[in-house]
């Protein structure tokens, strides 16, 4: 029997304070500008409740993929909608590599990763990690 392919979904965003990766595993995230919201935007042309993303189940599969949803999870559509890989578009099923823009100089690219696995933590024994105390170590300077 074949082992399932393993996949990550990961949403780059860049706005004013930089870039931030986040790997998405819950099923319903808000995007936005404030402070509530899962994924936070930082610019003054975002809207509140930007967008939605949706964690939705792919037919006959073990596997999901997310749909982004303009404006919040009661309907109610942002100031300036999405642009998605350059067209308007009040929803979009998101696929490898798709750029989202929310404002300018505001924009998210996902990716959708085969065969990736996160670690959380790392193993101690993967490392050979020896401390050195500075009173050890000769004085080049003699």
């Amino acid at each position: 029997m074949e082992a399932a392919k393993n996949e990550n979904h990961l949403l780059i965003i860049e706005d004013d304070q930089g870039r931030k990766e986040f790997f998405l595993e819950n099923p319903v995230y808000s995007i936005g500008r404030d402070k509530d919201c899962n994924i936070r935007l930082f610019s003054q042309f975002v809207s509140r409740y930007h967008a939605t993303l949706v964690r939705l189940p792919r037919p006959n599969s073990q596997r999901y993929y997310y749909r982004i949803v303009d404006g919040d999870a009661k309907g109610k559509p942002s100031s300036n909608g999405l642009m998605i890989n350059g067209r308007k578009i009040p929803a979009h099923n998101l696929r490898n590599e798709d750029e989202v823009t929310f404002a300018p100089q505001v924009r998210a690219i996902y990716y959708l990763l085969q065969n990736t696995e996160i670690f959380s933590s790392t193993d101690a024994i993967e490392y050979d990690i020896t401390l050195i105390n500075p009173g050890m170590t000769e004085d080049s300077e003699a």
